[in-house]
């Protein structure tokens, strides 16, 4: 297995909390959680598998977590920042338990069984933003620097080196621009 920033679980929480922010359309451009079906493929993704029955009741309450995970990552004030998780890892009711799947040794789950989608994405991805908070305070998660993209990241990287929210996209575009432009200057 590849070494992890913070150990599996809370690698996945990450990257399940900044997927879910872009997500928005003040970080997407547009509503990415439009539907049931985009719900149930942001859970399916994020193999957050034990929901159960997805439900358009469940839509307005995963976005309501969305924001909150939002106004965590958007705030410059750090100590807002820990306030606004320590809040929403209460209102979740957070279960701390270990468990064991899908190959991957013990590690920590933190909602509570048949909880809903909203508390069980709200917690996980509270908890991993706690842990990563208490490591290395906000200096893994940063906007996207590519000019027009306001997705937001998390640098998992050992260097923390990440600038891209995508490198595919965003960084081969700004890669190629720069090119384009040391080309334009030696000519």
């Amino acid at each position: 297995m590849a070494a992890t920033a913070f150990g599996h679980d809370i690698d996945c929480g990450l990257g399940a909390a900044i997927d879910l922010v872009n997500t928005a359309p003040e970080t997407g451009g547009a509503e990415l959680l439009d539907d049931v079906d985009a719900l149930r493929g942001f859970l399916s993704e994020h193999r957050f598998e034990t929901v159960g029955e997805i439900t358009p009741d469940h839509l307005p309450a995963v976005r309501a977590v969305r924001s909150r995970l939002l106004a965590v990552l958007g705030t410059e004030d750090f100590d807002e920042a820990v306030r606004l998780v320590n809040a929403l890892i209460t209102d979740t009711g957070t279960t701390p338990r270990l468990a064991r799947h899908d190959g991957h040794p013990w590690h920590m789950h933190y909602y509570a069984p048949g909880a809903a989608p909203s508390d069980h994405i709200g917690a996980e991805c509270a908890m991993s933003l706690a842990f990563a908070f208490a490591a290395d305070g906000r200096d893994r998660f940063r906007e996207c620097a590519s000019p027009g993209c306001r997705r937001l990241l998390v640098d998992l990287s050992r260097n923390r080196c990440k600038r891209f929210c995508d490198s595919r996209t965003c960084g081969n575009r700004a890669h190629v621009a720069a090119y384009r432009a040391r080309r334009r200057a030696a000519s």
